[in-house]
């Protein structure tokens, strides 16, 4: 009986302290081979995850062409829910091929809030984001490079805000949107949640790209749906057109202040980190 007591208080009695936060500036990070592991991991993910989804939605256009499929041109071809698979699945599946390398980011947006939140060096967050950047360029590129002639017809895959809705409007759903998905990634890839149950860090792509994949649903209609500032470069880079530059400000800041919410809202809010930090200074006067 005493045993059965004993393995159950040692089965329970899990301790957990918060990892130390990231450095801000860490000058032997540059050093390691890690890093630069990492880097490229990201770079290869974003420039498949790119790749993939924008061909995606050319090749949907293209079979809902009425002048190309005919009268049941809108029966072809994907629809609006099989684009919001391909982004969401690409972005579980590239997130568990990199999660243990790089930690998975794939989208700007996703390093800032990590950033913020102490998770990762500035120096590792930004060879990230230029990172994260390229491939997404490269990644278009490749689609362009194999399918040239729809690629222009068909608008390049890029973000623009949809008619009918304003600068807000699209601001607004940006801003949501990357707080649903930065959210999630903190709340998946917590450690205290992994360190009380031993599948989190398993399953915690599947929420991520769920989250990528619902975002999608919303917000296709709007403004194609970015939530990643890198998916919103790379296909204005490669198509190079006037209103997807004009519009590209609202794919930068929408998603930087959605993870910025989201960072604050996990780490002071859920993790009450505004409250243990006010205990400890309390407890030391």
């Amino acid at each position: 009986m005493r045993k059965d007591m004993e393995a159950g208080a040692e089965f329970t009695a899990k301790d957990y302290t918060d990892p130390p936060p990231a450095p801000l500036v860490d000058a032997e990070e540059l050093t390691k081979w890690s890093l630069y592991r990492a880097v490229i991991a990201e770079f290869i993910a974003t420039l498949l995850f790119l790749y993939i989804t924008v061909a995606t939605v050319i090749g949907y256009k293209h079979q809902s062409d009425p002048n190309v499929s005919g009268p049941d041109a809108a029966c072809n071809g994907v629809g609006i829910l099989g684009i919001a698979w391909a982004f969401g699945g690409m972005i579980f599946v590239l997130v568990y091929c990199t999660a243990g390398i790089s930690g998975g980011h794939i989208n700007p947006a996703v390093t800032f809030g990590l950033l913020l939140a102490r998770k990762v060096s500035l120096i590792r967050a930004l060879l990230y984001m230029i990172a994260q950047c390229l491939g997404a360029i490269c990644g278009v590129g490749l689609v362009k490079a194999f399918q040239k002639a729809y690629y222009n017809r068909y608008g390049g895959g890029v973000n623009e805000l949809s008619s009918g809705y304003s600068k807000g409007t699209g601001l607004a759903a940006e801003i949501i949107g990357t707080f649903v998905l930065v959210y999630t990634v903190f709340s998946a890839t917590d450690p205290k949640r992994s360190a009380r149950d031993s599948h989190v860090p398993v399953l915690a792509p599947l929420p991520i790209g769920f989250a990528v994949f619902m975002v999608h649903l919303a917000t296709i209609p709007i403004t194609g749906t970015g939530i990643n500032p890198a998916r919103s470069l790379g296909p204005a880079v490669i198509y190079n057109n006037d209103k997807a530059w004009d519009d590209q400000w609202i794919f930068w800041v929408g998603p930087f202040i959605g993870a910025a919410i989201a960072a604050a809202y996990h780490q002071y809010i859920l993790r009450a980190g505004a409250i243990k930090a006010l205990g400890s200074f309390r407890s030391n006067a």
